[in-house]
């Protein structure tokens, strides 16, 4: 996977709307969960090119390095052979001077080959340096994208929970409406009450009953007090009056 496509892919799932993706779903829970496996397997395969980006850079750093370190390196020949030279040039050995003066060409031929190389990679570092960056900063911005995705399942399927629980209830509720228990309560009151006026009926028929008894007997005690006094009456014998006051 090349760099501008590492980065257009970490650009295209960091930017994603998951608010839009989740409302165009038929079933929410079941894409988050294939966007979860998606984003981790993205992820996973962003880390190792940015791994393998990373190491390239620290390549070329340490190449960098090592040109750096030669072109120091050469310079210290090119002096030292250059020293050299000038001493055996005044001591009169001009031969073994000039020997030396040649090396100190060749040591600064090699120092300025080590600063060509050095300066050549130099861009390629700077440049390399600020993918790897863009790449981090992607990688971190995928990784909260992953984040906020978990958090958004998790709550979708507690959301998706309690609807469920709520619907349940509803259900309930409305089978309860249906059967709707309490009209039969009313109804057997209502039967209660019925019978209880019929106890209350017949108590009053038996009282009136009773009492019509007594009115009888009453009569037939009286018709009986009649007959007697009547035939006390016939035979002379009728009952001297009762004596009232001031006779």
């Amino acid at each position: 996977m090349t760099k501008q496509s590492i980065l257009g892919r970490i650009a295209q799932l960091a930017k994603a709307n998951i608010n839009a993706l989740l409302d165009s779903a038929e079933d929410p829970a079941l894409m988050l969960d294939q966007m979860v496996r998606d984003y981790t397997a993205s992820i996973s395969e962003a880390e190792s090119a940015i791994a393998q980006t990373i190491g390239n850079l620290r390549m070329l750093e340490q190449d960098h390095a090592e040109d750096v370190a030669n072109a120091e390196d050469w310079g210290r020949k090119a002096l030292a052979a250059s020293r050299k030279g000038d001493e055996l040039r005044a001591s009169g050995n001009t031969t073994d001077a000039d020997k030396f003066d040649n090396l100190a060409k060749v040591a600064l031929g090699r120092q300025l080959s080590a600063e060509q190389e050095a300066r050549t990679a130099e861009p390629t570092i700077a440049s390399q340096t600020t993918v790897v960056d863009q790449l981090k900063q992607g990688l971190d911005a995928m990784r909260g994208k992953l984040n906020e995705l978990s958090s958004k399942r998790d709550q979708l399927i507690a959301r998706s929970k309690t609807a469920a629980a709520q619907s349940q209830v509803m259900n309930a509720m409305k089978s309860i409406d249906l059967l709707d228990p309490t009209s039969e309560i009313s109804r057997f009151e209502e039967k209660i009450r019925r019978e209880e006026a019929k106890v209350l009926g017949q108590q009053e028929l038996a009282a009136s009953s009773l009492d019509a008894q007594f009115e009888q007997l009453e009569s037939s005690d009286k018709e009986v007090e009649l007959e007697a006094r009547l035939a006390a009456l016939k035979l002379g014998t009728a009952p001297s009056k009762a004596v009232t006051s001031g006779e």
